[in-house]
């Protein structure tokens, strides 16, 4: 009996020093903005813009967030941005936002990377202004994808990785 006493109170002791350190991070950003910038790219993700029409947090599933990408170095001639975030106990990521048409996509990409860059070299950030995050997530990437001028055939990629706090 006394065995079983002390046995047991040792299980609930060590539960007591495990168990916190069990739980699961989910991704929240303790003070937004929160910004990472490189010799070519500020990356800022703030509050989600609100509105008719605009996704809204859902407590216990997704927060909501905006991305602002700026180019703050050379000029480019391409540019494509993309956002991931990750899964519990999985090495894959998952992709933020696609194409439901595949084919419609690929047939506009290049002219789309092309504008992007312009609208970057003429001062004006790429926003987007209202996406979702799982709360699940502990890891948001945002990759950028370009092209330098004058040296188009090679593209160069930077990737931006915020993590839970």
């Amino acid at each position: 009996m006394v065995k079983k006493t002390i046995l047991a109170i040792c299980t609930l002791f060590f539960l007591n020093i495990v168990a916190p350190n069990l739980e699961a991070k989910a991704l929240t950003f303790g003070e937004l903005p929160t910004k990472q910038t490189s010799k070519q790219w500020s990356v800022q993700v703030g509050q989600a813009e609100k509105g008719k029409g605009l996704a809204e947090s859902k407590k216990g599933e997704y927060h909501t967030y905006s991305l602002e990408v700026d180019n703050i170095g050379k000029d480019v001639l391409s540019a494509k941005v993309y956002m991931y975030r990750n899964e519990p106990n999985s090495t894959t990521k998952f992709a933020l936002f696609g194409c439901p048409d595949e084919k419609e996509c690929n047939k506009e990409h290049f002219e789309r990377a092309i504008s992007l860059a312009k609208q970057m070299n003429d001062g004006y950030p790429y926003r987007f202004s209202n996406f979702l995050l799982a709360e699940k997530a502990t890891e948001l990437e945002v990759e950028i994808v370009w092209t330098q001028k004058g040296s188009e055939g090679r593209p160069l990629k930077e990737t931006f990785t915020f993590t839970a706090e």
